[in-house]
């Protein structure tokens, strides 16, 4: 095997610019974001001409929805960068920062409730983009999902938003037939028929929205479309479970908002090295969302960004 010769310096450089070495050699793969995991054809076929003029011809797909093209020699990272740039491609998704963005199919898909695509692009720029420069205690991942099928695993991420349908049940208007089509249409049996009248246990339902529309007599024929969202979930080494916040979001901006108080509240308060997870369990969650549903976290946005991360005591 030949001696490896990229000093270490250099290669935590490049890892900054999102290229992992290929562990034994002095190559690279280049991570190039998507945004949210969907790229033009265009696009694709960009990567393909990169992968072969510049790597060994293999493109592989990371769990955040980003591509990797393998065998990048450290002197083609640069005119693969510049390469790829023409189809408004780039590379990172590495460090201490905000991650890339995953995204389920949203309304593409059966059982979506929400457009995903547009939500996660939307964080994307916001966040991923504009917080490129901030650095935080520990790497942040926002995860969009559509329905509560968790398809992409929102409630393993910092922060995951999911779609939901939450239903409005008028029981003046249950005949509380002996084949109920809102029980029948539960895929968790939330809805189950009583003695004078169908019931939702609201403990149980995922607001999945399969039942609107679905009472001959209208017993069901509105609902509230609106987001619920996760804190502190995290996969790896040590997994912990997203906490669902206590409410329940009808307006999209008031999500993006939650968002960015997230993660400055993780930037003020996080220790360097603490996931937000652990932040969360050191802090408390009922202190946490007392600050999300605030507005201080915004309002000292400034001196947040410009104050320096705090270690541990």
């Amino acid at each position: 095997m030949a001696a490896l010769t990229i000093p270490p310096a250099e290669e935590k450089r490049v890892k900054g610019l999102g290229f992992l070495s290929n562990k034994g050699t002095d190559n690279f793969s280049g991570r190039i974001i998507t945004k949210n995991g969907k790229i033009t054809a265009a696009q694709a076929a960009c990567i393909a001409e990169a992968a072969e003029k510049f790597g060994n011809g293999n493109i592989t797909f990371t769990t955040r929805l980003t591509v990797e093209v393998q065998g990048i020699p450290f002197d083609q990272i640069e005119p693969f960068r510049e390469y790829i740039a023409k189809a408004d491609l780039v590379t990172g998704g590495t460090g201490a920062k905000v991650r890339p963005v995953v995204s389920c199919k949203g309304t593409t898909c059966q059982y979506g409730l929400i457009d995903t695509f547009a939500l996660s692009e939307e964080v994307h720029d916001r966040f991923f983009v504009g917080y490129s420069n901030v650095s935080l205690p520990h790497k942040f991942k926002i995860a969009v999902g559509g329905c509560p099928n968790n398809c992409v695993k929102p409630d393993l991420n910092d922060i995951g938003i999911i779609g939901q349908r939450a239903p409005k049940f008028d029981a003046e208007k249950c005949r509380n037939c002996k084949k109920c089509p809102i029980e029948e249409a539960c895929p968790v049996k939330a809805a189950k028929r009583g003695e004078a009248s169908m019931t939702i246990d609201s403990t149980e339902c995922t607001n999945c929205g399969r039942c609107a529309g679905k009472c001959y007599f209208d017993a069901l024929s509105e609902s509230v479309d609106c987001y619920k969202i996760y804190i502190g979930g995290r996969w790896g080494k040590r997994v912990a479970q997203g906490r669902t916040l206590s409410r329940l979001f009808t307006d999209k901006e008031e999500v993006l908002a939650i968002v960015e108080k997230a993660m400055l509240l993780f930037r003020d308060l996080g220790y360097v090295g603490e996931r937000f997870s652990q932040t969360i369990d050191r802090l408390g969650i009922e202190k946490v969302e007392e600050l999300l549903y605030s507005d201080e976290l915004l309002a000292r946005k400034d001196e947040i960004l410009a104050a320096e991360l705090k270690k541990r005591p």
